[in-house]
C-alpha cells in the first residue's frame, strides 16, 4: 500500500468517527451478550445438576452415597445416566446437598417455632431442633456412616464442619440468642458437640421410633448447660479464644456462599 493510499484511509477515518463508535458499540454489545449467555449456561447447569441431586435421594437408601444413585437419580428426570459425570465428587456432591438442603428446611421451621405465640424456654427451643434435624436423618439411617466417611475425606472436611456450623448458628440464632460475648462462641460450640454425639447415637439406636437417641440428647444438652455455666464463670474466655471461634463461623458461611444477615 502506497503513503498516499494509507493517508487516505486515515482520513477517510477521521472524518467518520460514527465508525468508530459503531464498532466499540458492536464489540461492547457482543461482549454484554456473551456474558448473558455464559451466566445463563451456568445457571442452566446448576438447575440441572439440583434436580438430579433432588431425585437422587430416594436411591441412597438402595444404593448409597454414590454415583450410582446420581446416575439413577438422572435418568427419573430424564438425563442420561451418564450425567453423573457433572458431579466431580461423586457421592460427597449428593451428602453436601442433603446437608444444605436439610438446614434450609430446618430454618423454616425455626422461623415458624420463633412466631408461635407461646414460645419455647432457649434450652427446649434448641433441643427440638436439634431434634427435627436429626429426624431429617432417619430415612438413610442405613447408609449414614458412609456419609460420615465420605465427609471425614480431607477434601470435603470444610464443606462438612461449615454445614454443622451454620446449622447450629441458626439454631441459637432463632432460639433468641443476641449475645455479643463468649456466651456467643460457648452456645453454638457446645451444640455442635452434642448435635454430632446424638448422630453417632442414632446410628446404633434399636429403640423404637428412636427414643433412646432423644433421651441421649436431652440429657447432652443438660449436661451441655452446666459446663457452660461453669465455664462462663470462669477465666478461660480469653479474647484469642473468641476470635478464634468467630474466625470459624464466618468462614463457615463463606464457604456455603451465605452471609450474616437475615
Amino acid at each position: 500500500m502506497s503513503l498516499v493510499t494509507l493517508f487516505k484511509s486515515v482520513r477517510i477515518n477521521l472524518r467518520s468517527p460514527c465508525t468508530l463508535v459503531s464498532a466499540c458499540r458492536f464489540n461492547s454489545t457482543t461482549n454484554n451478550t456473551n456474558n448473558n449467555s455464559t451466566e445463563q449456561n451456568e445457571q442452566y447447569e446448576e438447575d440441572i445438576k439440583e434436580k438430579i441431586l433432588c431425585a437422587s435421594l430416594k436411591f441412597v437408601p438402595e444404593l448409597g452415597w454414590s454415583k450410582d444413585a446420581l446416575s439413577a437419580g438422572a435418568q427419573t428426570v430424564g438425563y442420561p445416566g451418564v450425567t453423573h459425570g457433572l458431579f466431580h465428587s461423586g457421592g460427597a456432591d449428593l451428602v453436601h446437598y442433603f446437608q444444605v438442603s436439610s438446614n434450609n428446611k430446618l430454618v423454616e421451621i425455626l422461623k415458624k417455632l420463633q412466631e408461635d405465640s407461646n414460645p419455647l424456654p432457649p434450652v427446649e427451643f434448641v433441643e427440638k431442633a436439634c431434634k427435627e434435624r436429626l429426624q431429617m436423618v432417619v430415612p438413610y439411617l442405613g447408609k449414614w456412616p458412609q456419609a460420615i466417611a465420605i465427609m471425614s475425606l480431607p477434601p470435603n472436611v470444610p464443606n462438612s464442619l461449615a454445614t454443622l456450623l451454620t446449622m447450629v448458628d441458626d439454631i441459637c440464632y432463632y432460639a433468641g440468642d443476641r449475645s455479643v460475648d463468649f456466651n456467643w462462641y460457648l452456645r453454638r460450640i457446645g451444640i455442635a458437640g452434642v448435635y454430632k454425639a446424638t448422630e453417632l447415637y442414632l446410628i446404633q439406636d434399636k429403640s423404637a421410633e428412636h427414643e433412646e437417641s432423644w433421651r441421649f440428647l436431652n440429657r447432652r444438652l443438660e449436661d451441655a448447660v452446666q459446663l457452660h455455666d461453669l465455664i462462663s464463670k470462669s477465666d478461660v474466655a480469653s479474647q484469642g479464644a473468641k476470635d478464634t471461634a468467630l474466625s470459624a463461623f464466618v468462614t463457615a458461611r463463606n464457604i456455603l456462599g451465605l452471609n450474616w444477615n437475615r
